[in-house]
């Protein structure tokens, strides 16, 4: 039995709730009667209840984000329906700000904003029948020296299976409209000894795979380089996952990434536009000259594996521009280009150009945009898919070199993309579920009949591709269209595609 269960629906397994350690970390007294478990979102909602109502817990507090929204709101239902005495305690983005889009009438309390200190304050006015609050609870901002922080609390399942989630600051000193980060315009740091004195903690104990959820992690460069230095010192494999500010990355910090070995460290960069017009609409100011040279020396220069973030159908940009936005990106660098549909979160202040530009959303998780004034929605459909089938094919590592013979006699590798991704509904009408060699099978086709590639040279560089993942089976018809041939050894494969085609 546990008084207080802590619970989420995480995308995979392979996460771990960096909130829910939080909570357990500063519950005081409470944390004895307490546990942690976590489920997976595609696990049977009656199964989840099941296991939550076994351990018969008077209070269940669950981390709701835009990712488990709506089957967070059946498990609330389904609990409620077998235990309507269950107290349910929501808090995390989804909940932290108005309008709530997905019904969560049925929980009794609701904490928005940072909770780390104000779910124990809940807890114990419950437990200690003191004077409760309203059901909804805007938590105030924590000082962060007054947090206990969570490292302690994963355990040896995480450290040996799980992403392990980390930060040495919170909040972001940018006003982005379209991100809820632009809302805490004050960017605090954890002491950084103390941080760091966590992480060796994490590190004797085995944690390799360190995720920093930090939103400007690059802000303070003496910040920044203690960290690095940290790892710099550590012997044997690890990786690291920051996400930085694009145009910040002065000469201290382009040196000491230098240092880093190859699938080693992943650099997210919101890049999002390039389009100077577009960006100043949504308050995203920055030195565009400045960017594509980090891009540039980040991708030639270091072993840095970059993932760049472009947003499709922000206010005002078209289908050329946005083009034009991912044709620069691919001639600066080979890396990750992640392609997402703007979406309207709650809390930020994206909605202003709603009547301007004619901005529709769609009201279900995760609130992607449908249309716009320039982007009919059969057209951002067409996106949509383009930017799946660019995972898949371009994002995924799996077809590396031989995604390169769709624009080796073309400039504008949107517009070709475009055409292929066309081409690929109209031959599979989805975009889920497809087995790699099927990909195999379509890209060739694709180049050899369309492209008129030369056949043999299109199986060889889909064959190369495929055998970068040692024990492939390479397809017959490849076999038939390139006899004889075999790839060289895996063994020298850059380990960034490796890194890349583990992570898809």
């Amino acid at each position: 039995m546990s008084q207080i269960l802590l619970t989420t629906l995480n995308a995979r397994y392979i996460h771990s709730s960096f909130g829910l350690r939080y909570l357990y970390a500063n519950l005081h007294e409470f944390q004895k009667n307490t546990t942690i478990i976590e489920y997976v979102k595609k696990n049977d909602i009656n199964d989840i209840v099941k296991d939550i109502l076994s351990h018969e817990p008077k209070i269940v507090g669950i981390g709701v984000y835009i990712w488990n929204a709506s089957e967070t709101s059946r498990l609330i239902a389904a609990i409620k329906s077998k235990s309507p005495n269950t107290i349910i305690v929501l808090g995390g983005p989804e909940v932290s700000h108005s309008p709530l889009r997905v019904n969560f009438d049925l929980s009794d309390y609701i904490i928005q904003g940072e909770g780390d200190l104000e779910f124990y304050k809940l807890v114990k006015s419950i437990l200690e029948k003191s004077k409760l609050p309203n059901r909804i609870i805007q938590a105030e901002i924590p000082k962060l020296s007054d947090i206990k922080l969570p490292y302690e609390y994963y355990n040896e399942e995480d450290i040996k299976n799980r992403v392990i989630y980390v930060e040495a600051s919170r909040g972001c000193p940018f006003s982005c409209q379209f991100c809820l980060s632009s809302i805490d315009k004050m960017v605090r740091n954890f002491e950084i000894e103390i941080f760091l004195t966590e992480m060796d903690k994490l590190w004797l104990r085995g944690a390799r795979h360190f995720k920093f959820v930090d939103r400007t992690f690059n802000l303070n460069i003496k910040i920044t380089n203690q960290i690095l230095d940290f790892f710099l010192e550590k012997d044997g494999e690890y990786f690291l996952h920051f996400e930085v500010i694009p145009d910040h990355f002065p000469d201290s910090l382009k040196e000491k990434l230098k240092f880093f070995p190859k699938g080693s460290i992943q650099l997210e960069i919101g890049i999002q536009t390039l389009n100077p017009t577009v960006a100043n609409r949504i308050q995203r100011k920055l030195n565009f000259e400045k960017i594509k040279e980090n891009v540039t020396f980040l991708s030639r220069e270091t072993n840095s594996h970059l993932h760049l973030d472009l947003i499709i159908g922000l206010p005002g940009e078209t289908v050329n521009s946005f083009g034009d936005n991912l044709n620069t990106l691919v001639s600066l660098t080979d890396s990750e280009i992640q392609l997402g549909l703007l979406k309207k979160l709650s809390g930020t202040s994206i909605n202003r150009h709603d009547i301007e530009f004619g901005m529709i959303y769609s009201n279900e998780p995760p609130y992607e945009i449908l249309e716009n004034d320039i982007i009919p929605l059969t057209e951002m459909q067409k996106l949509k898919r383009l930017a799946r089938y660019w995972d898949l094919f371009y994002n995924s590592g799996n077809f590396k070199r031989s995604i390169n013979l769709l624009w080796s006699d073309d400039a504008n590798v949107f517009e070709t993309f475009y055409q292929f991704s066309n081409w690929l509904f109209s031959q599979l009408n989805t975009t889920w579920k497809i087995h790699l060699n099927k990909l195999a099978e379509l890209l060739f086709s694709y180049l050899s009949e369309i492209k008129k590639v030369n056949k043999v040279n299109a199986a060889k560089q889909i064959i190369t591709d495929i055998s970068v993942v040692p024990d492939r089976r390479i397809p017959k018809f490849l076999k038939n269209s390139a006899p004889g041939f075999k790839a060289n050894s895996v063994a020298n494969v850059d380990k960034k595609i490796k890194r890349q085609i583990k992570h898809f």
